[in-house]
């Protein structure tokens, strides 16, 4: 039974329903919540962000992080509504492959259970959007729990 359940949050629908999931899996194995939101990183992207506008990468990368910590601060904020009382954790990318830095975050604190959202996207439309999700159930070592939200 999963005891440390670590779930990924983007602010969107589909990462809304997979932490509805978490809170309620947690309610019931009274387990512990960790809830995340990687950040990528504008130092990834430096030549896109100079080939579109002048700007100065770290107010760019401030402004992520603001923007990250409020749908963290969401996130945790639902989860306290639905009874659970989380962990939470603002990561940054560094040209890292989310779904490689959710992993590493779930083996350090030492998750059972990964909770994520799906687009449920098959075919052309998965292959070349690509799937945090996806990559996280390749290559997790513990559970994955995909949760498919409303588009």
């Amino acid at each position: 039974m999963q005891k440390q359940i670590l779930v990924a949050v983007d602010g969107s629908s589909m990462s809304n329903a997979a932490l509805k999931e978490a809170i309620e899996l947690a309610r019931e194995r009274q387990a512990k919540v960790r809830v995340i939101h990687v950040v990528d990183s504008p130092y990834t992207y430096p030549d896109v962000l100079y080939g579109q506008f002048s700007a100065d990468l770290e107010a760019v990368r401030k402004a992520w992080r603001e923007a990250g910590q409020k749908v963290l601060d969401q996130a945790v904020a639902m989860a306290r509504e639905g009874g659970v009382h989380p962990e939470s954790a603002l990561l940054e990318s560094d040209a890292k492959r989310l779904s490689s830095l959710i992993i590493e975050e779930a083996q350090r604190w030492g998750a059972d259970l990964i909770v994520v959202g799906t687009h449920g996207r098959r075919g052309l439309e998965g292959i070349w959007l690509g799937s945090v999700a996806e990559g996280v159930a390749r290559t997790a070592p513990v559970s994955v729990l995909l949760v498919r939200g409303r588009r």
